[in-house]
């Protein structure tokens, strides 16, 4: 098939690309050029700008678009207009952020509510969804991914915690230790992605983690027997760390406490329609190894905007010393 990829430098889009490859499909890439340009040489190249400068697809068609990349509708409906003639399939890489709400201790799936308006990032990939599928009612793909993860993750959520557990000494962790979590390794991820481009699915599919239930001590587990390193974790309960305000999930990734009354619920996404599509997962040892493994080889991930700033050491002994009488009994491990 002839594939055009919008993006395919960065994160994800460099797994699809490298899946679309595997499976010998013939791949155009369109993006402004200058995340890692020196990637897949032997593929084509197209340069510009999908807000502004669109001029190198005027007039080509391509079998099928995968875009990993669209965040406003403008951005899907001036690219349809650009090229030659419409794909016969789109897949959209969406979010579970277009949701309307995470309700504590509930699973949602598909059918759940999603956000109005037009204002933040999750509205907006909501609108994005609603202006393809008016223009390919019957001819889109829309994947709502939650946490992605894996070599190449330039956001640090996902790196933090085997970094940290790799720097030793006391480290504070939020949350119960059976907190659930769910994430997505993004090589799983992008060859589920190609693969119903090529069967031409339609449909939306929450794409977020295996089968069997993660949970943060599994994480963290898996992550002290990868580094090898010892590493004494201190378990501070949500409503403690809450009263320090840390802020959930870029000081402290992959934590946001259980009890919020709208994100409580964010890491309980149901996906047994993408599993039931063909979403399959590698393990979380794998995962991790390979994450670990990249992120020593580039300790520092690019500048990205959706970059976290971790606890900083220091606040984070603050912390600990603060609380140190209030650890919940058998919290060190």
């Amino acid at each position: 098939m002839r594939i055009l990829i919008m993006g395919g430098t960065l994160f994800l889009g460099r797994h699809i690309v490298e899946a679309a490859l595997r499976n010998k499909h013939e791949i155009t890439l369109f993006n402004r050029g200058l995340r890692n340009p020196g990637l897949f040489s032997e593929v084509e190249r197209l340069t510009g700008d999908r807000d502004s400068n669109l001029s190198s697809l005027k007039g080509r068609y391509f079998d099928v678009v995968i875009d990993p990349s669209a965040y406003r509708p403008g951005q899907v409906e001036s690219l349809l207009d650009a090229l030659g003639a419409l794909p016969r399939h789109y897949t959209l890489v969406s979010t579970v952020s277009v949701y309307a709400s995470f309700p504590p201790g509930s699973r949602y799936d598909e059918q759940a509510a999603v956000l109005t308006g037009d204002e933040g990032y999750g509205a907006l990939k909501a609108r994005t969804e609603e202006a393809l599928q008016r223009r390919l009612p019957s001819q889109t793909t829309i994947v709502r991914p939650g946490l992605i993860v894996g070599p190449h993750d330039p956001t640090g959520r996902f790196t933090y915690w085997m970094r940290r557990i790799d720097r030793g000494g006391d480290v504070l962790v939020p949350g119960r230790p059976d907190r659930p979590l769910q994430f997505i390794d993004a090589r799983d991820l992008a060859e589920w992605i190609v693969l119903l481009t090529e069967r031409s699915t339609s449909g939306v599919f929450n794409a977020t983690g295996a089968t069997v239930q993660t949970t943060m001590a599994q994480l963290l587990d898996c992550c002290v027997a990868e580094v090898g390193r010892e590493a004494c974790l201190h378990w501070l309960d949500d409503d403690t760390v809450t009263a320090t305000d840390v802020e959930a999930w870029t000081e402290l990734p992959l934590w946001i406490p259980e009890n919020h009354p709208e994100f409580g619920g964010f890491m309980r996404a149901n996906n047994d329609r993408a599993i039931a599509a063909g979403l399959t997962f590698r393990s979380m040892r794998q995962t991790v190894a390979d994450t670990l493994a990249w992120s020593r080889e580039v300790p520092d991930e690019p500048p990205s905007p959706v970059k976290v700033v971790p606890l900083s050491p220091e606040r984070e002994l603050a912390i600990l010393e603060q609380n140190n009488g209030r650890l919940p009994s058998g919290a060190d491990a």
